[in-house]
């Protein structure tokens, strides 16, 4: 096995094709009677993911390409409302085989890092005003950047501060508190740390409080994070330095790499679906590079083209 873009474009559809025969209750429902689609939904999956890892923002503009140079992998390939319909509904499809690829690669790393970071659904008023997304997006503010944004923060929680590996994530308002959202986020995925009783999870200074880190303690998570002004110092300050760089790199591949802020989704199903495209993109790519043996997981220079 190599680590080529055609490679990880077959290896994810076999892969997800047998998932989907072993747990066909993942795929989304149709009734009984009716016309069976001709992009299976293992292709489906494949393709989205295709979509992230390539770097196309626009369906309209993949769609052509694909059709340009990707028939051998994709005998049939929908129209782009068709396609656009059958993404919007796949989001927990998406995420249930993206569960399941990643216990198989680097899943098992003691120490998470947790961030989140703004993913930005509009700019001018006039956007704002109709958008479907009223209600759910909302203006707040980036510290790291220095400016305002009309979105959401999706929240990162990531195995290994080096390979990246995506664990959970949560949508939420731009103005939604950092710490309730991880220990919902926690409490509703509670599998993850029921094998796991001394889990590191690493964070910025806004991971804050006693009843905070009592509650994470309850859930068997040692929290680590810088000293707030005032606090005594803390330990592991001699890591969060190198470790902050990590954080910003990992998102910087969302952002950078797999275009996070461009997902021209409209609608909350069509916004879930688009980061659903990116995190599975980078599962895939981690994924791939460890079952190919390549020192640095996170990479994806092997498939930008």
């Amino acid at each position: 096995m190599t680590n080529d873009v055609d490679t990880l474009a077959t290896a994810r559809y076999a892969t997800s094709d047998d998932m989907l025969k072993e747990h066909p209750d993942l795929a989304p429902w149709r009734p009984p009677v009716g016309i069976t689609p001709r992009l299976s939904d293992a292709e489906l999956v494949t393709l989205a993911t295709m979509q992230a890892i390539l770097g196309h923002t626009s369906e309209a503009k993949w769609l052509r390409h694909a059709r340009a140079h990707l028939r051998h992998l994709f005998p049939y390939l929908p129209q782009q409302p068709g396609y656009n319909q059958r993404l919007g509904k796949a989001a927990g499809l998406m995420r249930s085989i993206n569960r399941i690829l990643a216990t198989t690669s680097v899943w098992s790393d003691d120490v998470w890092v947790v961030d989140s970071t703004p993913v930005e659904c509009g700019r001018s008023r006039e956007t704002v005003k109709p958008s479907d997304l009223a209600g759910w997006a909302e203006y707040g503010y980036c510290a790291s950047h220095s400016r305002l944004f009309w979105g959401l923060r999706l929240r990162l929680h990531l195995v290994c501060t080096l390979q990246g590996l995506p664990i959970a994530f949560a949508l939420t308002g731009a103005k939604a508190d950092e710490r309730e959202t991880l220990l919902d986020l926690l409490a509703a995925e509670c599998e993850l740390l029921r094998e796991r009783p001394r889990q590191t999870l690493i964070g910025d200074k806004n991971y804050f409080g006693r009843g905070f880190e009592r509650e994470l303690s309850e859930h068997g998570v040692q929290l680590l994070r810088p000293a707030r002004k005032g606090e005594r110092e803390r330990p592991g300050a001699a890591l969060f330095k190198p470790l902050r760089q990590v954080i910003e790199s990992i998102n910087e591949t969302f952002k950078g790499q797999l275009d996070l802020e461009r997902h021209r989704g409209h609608t909350p199903g069509g916004v879930i679906a688009r980061v659903m495209q990116r995190i599975r993109a980078l599962t895939a790519a981690i994924w791939h590079n460890d079952a190919t043996g390549q020192t640095v997981l996170r990479s994806l220079i092997a498939y930008d083209h």
